[in-house]
C-alpha cells in the first residue's frame, strides 16, 4: 500500500465511523420516539406491525390484569405491616409495653 493510499483511508476512516455512528444513534431515537408516542413499529420494507389480537392475547391480557390487581393488594396489606414494625421498633419500650397491657386487659 502506497503512502497515499494510507494517508486517504486514515482520513476517511473517521468519516465513516461518524457517518455510521450517525445512522445507528438516528435509527434508535426514532425508535424509541415511535415507542413512547404509541405508533406502530415498521418492518423493513416499510409496513406497518400490529400487535396480534386474539383470544388467547386478549385472555392474557386478563390473567395478567388480575394477578396485577391481586399483586398490589398485597403489596399494600405488606406495606401496612411494615408500617407498624417501624413504629413498634422506633417507639420506645415503655409505650410498647403500656399497649401491649391494655391489649391484654381488654382481652380479659
Amino acid at each position: 500500500m502506497s503512502p497515499e493510499q494510507y494517508q486517504i483511508i486514515t482520513l476517511l476512516l473517521p468519516l465513516v465511523a461518524v457517518v455510521v455512528a450517525a445512522s445507528i444513534g438516528g435509527w434508535v431515537l426514532n425508535t424509541w420516539l415511535r415507542i413512547k408516542n404509541g405508533y406502530p413499529l415498521e418492518t423493513s420494507w416499510g409496513r406497518p406491525i400490529y400487535p396480534q389480537r386474539n383470544e388467547e392475547t386478549t385472555e392474557r391480557v386478563k390473567l395478567l390484569s388480575q394477578e396485577n390487581a391481586q399483586l398490589r393488594a398485597e403489596l399494600g396489606s405488606v406495606k401496612d405491616r411494615l408500617a407498624n414494625v417501624e413504629r413498634i421498633v422506633t417507639d420506645g419500650s415503655h409505650n410498647l409495653d403500656r399497649e401491649i397491657e391494655q391489649l391484654r386487659t381488654r382481652a380479659n
